[in-house]
């Protein structure tokens, strides 16, 4: 990778990771590492041009029928591309298919931009996550695979323990807070040949965890605001991100309000 390539345009494809989730501002809205890379991309760039197709629960399979078309049509500089995380979460899921819908879109999007970025997620320490930790890493092979046929970059967030610190979480415990977003940026920003700012990877420093009765006070305050929805919704084939639109549907200079 070029150090110090310029990009003159970026589009970030995927779910509630790269829409922005938890990083929240004060209006109310979600900001997230891919704003956050667009605005250090657009201050390199003036004519920077940036669009973020994204929206929260989507699958593999909805993202590569909605939105990669999108963004392979956009022509941009760079795409990112990260999805299949939420199909690995379902209780049933089939992974060849989940393989499938990720081969189309890293073939229909490598191809139509500059440089494809792909990820291997973070994930959160923790008892729930062991259980959908092999099909997760059946996933990133997936991406590793792609990535080295298709020429595109692979951030691995998956192998930092900084972002499998549960501090780096949001209540949901599916969501990063904005420091983990803070810190995805970076990694992304690096991955792409561009100076470092900081050592993302650097952990938080040591801390007492809390004693039983916090965890215990923690643990029913997500399963009644967080886990019990998220089942509800799996329940009836439902999803966060139902008639929601992508935050920024239009390839568009970074400073011009989103269009959605």
């Amino acid at each position: 990778m070029e150090m110090n390539a310029s990009y003159t345009s970026f589009v970030a494809v995927g779910d509630s990771f790269t829409e922005g989730m938890s990083d929240l501002l004060p209006d109310g809205t979600y900001r997230g590492w891919a704003d956050l890379l667009a605005a250090r991309l657009a201050a390199r760039e003036p004519r920077f041009r940036y669009a973020n197709l994204a929206v929260r629960g989507k699958l593999i399979g909805q993202i590569a029928q909605d939105q990669a078309p999108v963004a392979a049509a956009m022509g941009a500089d760079v795409i990112t591309l990260v999805g299949g995380l939420n199909d690995t979460l379902r209780p049933k899921v089939d992974m060849s298919m989940v393989r499938d819908h990720l081969e189309a879109s890293v073939e229909l999007l490598a191809p139509s931009c500059k440089q494809l970025v792909l990820m291997r997620s973070p994930g959160r320490n923790g008892p729930v996550m062991e259980r959908f930790r092999p099909r997760m890493e059946q996933l990133f092979a997936t991406i590793d695979e792609l990535a080295a046929k298709h020429g595109a970059l692979v951030v691995d967030l998956y192998g930092a323990p900084v972002l499998a610190d549960p501090r780096m979480w949001d209540v949901d415990r599916l969501h990063l807070t904005a420091e983990g977003h803070r810190r995805v940026a970076e990694a992304v920003w690096q991955t792409l040949g561009l100076p470092a700012e900081l050592d993302w990877r650097t952990e938080l420093p040591l801390a007492e965890p809390p004693g039983w009765t916090v965890r215990r006070t923690q643990d029913l305050s997500f399963a009644r605001q967080h886990l019990l929805p998220w089942i509800g919704r799996r329940l009836t084939g439902r999803s966060s991100g139902d008639g929601r639109p992508a935050k920024r549907p239009e390839l568009q200079p970074y400073g011009d309000a989103p269009l959605s």
